[in-house]
């Protein structure tokens, strides 16, 4: 019997990408640089009538600053900022406020990995998670970034709560005590407030640690929104039964004259 002559040939590579999500991001591509042309053109357009001695222009484009990817919820997208030329020397600069110098991520992946730290991902964890939810293309995500912008948004919650509340008016406040299984003890809570103004409009009021949602953490929480310019208390308060709130709303913003069922309230201001 003779060898056989029979060779295994290579099987073709399988096509892994998927043409509907490089087809958004084809899409992404384009429509930020058109986006970004039309800001260059509006730029160009305020340095129009600067000309030289010469008659030319004084400000013009000049090429692109290098290729740079930003990381979008259809993964990352190449993008390019043009440059401008000021011949008069002034310093004249283009800077796109589309695609900032030191923008990394869009805005949809920044507030995705807040979701992804509250849903219990460890900051090591990050960079798996983020390639399930939008490819592999989702990179440079190290747990030290993570950690950076969780002291970021530990700032910005410093912030939210001692901002100025002077002229904000509700006119239904709805209360509650909220449990969760981030902390092991079961006696702590998040106290939350949530607020209809005036117009209409519904806004989160407070978020505040709580301890079994007593009275005395309830008044430290509504004492505090007082001190900050909320003086004026709704005209209607809605929450359960826990006694707790009752009797700090009835402390710090004057006795309910009102009560439906224990669970709803009107108070005179």
């Amino acid at each position: 019997m003779t060898d056989s002559t029979l060779q295994a040939l290579s099987q073709p590579e399988p096509q892994v990408t998927d043409p509907l999500h490089e087809l958004l991001r084809q899409g992404a591509r384009d429509l930020i640089a058109k986006a970004v042309e039309a800001e260059l053109a509006t730029f160009l357009a305020q340095y129009a009538d600067q000309r030289l001695d010469d008659g030319r222009q004084a400000v013009v484009r000049n090429g692109y600053l290098p290729e740079r990817t930003v990381q979008t919820g259809v993964g990352d997208v190449s993008v390019q900022v043009p440059k401008v030329r000021d011949r008069s020397g002034g310093g004249v600069r283009f800077n796109s406020s589309l695609l900032p110098p030191y923008l990394k991520r869009a805005r949809s992946i920044e507030e995705l990995i807040p979701w992804l730290y509250l849903k219990g991902i460890s900051t090591g964890d990050y960079q798996e998670a983020l390639a399930a939810l939008l490819g592999d293309q989702a990179k440079g995500l190290s747990a030290n970034t993570v950690s950076r912008l969780k002291k970021q948004w530990e700032d910005e919650h410093t912030e939210w709560r001692k901002r100025d509340l002077a002229d904000r008016r509700y006119v239904y406040w709805w209360a509650d005590g909220i449990y969760s299984n981030v902390r092991l003890d079961d006696r702590l809570c998040l106290l939350v407030i949530i607020g209809v103004t005036e117009h209409g409009r519904k806004e989160l009021v407070a978020v505040e640690d709580g301890f079994r949602e007593s009275a005395a953490s309830w008044e430290t929480l509504l004492t505090g929104l007082r001190e900050r310019g909320l003086t004026t208390a709704p005209k209607l308060a809605v929450g359960d039964g826990a006694m707790g709130f009752w009797t700090a709303l009835s402390k710090i913003y004057r006795k309910p004259t009102i009560s439906a069922a224990g669970s709803t309230r009107r108070l005179t201001c």
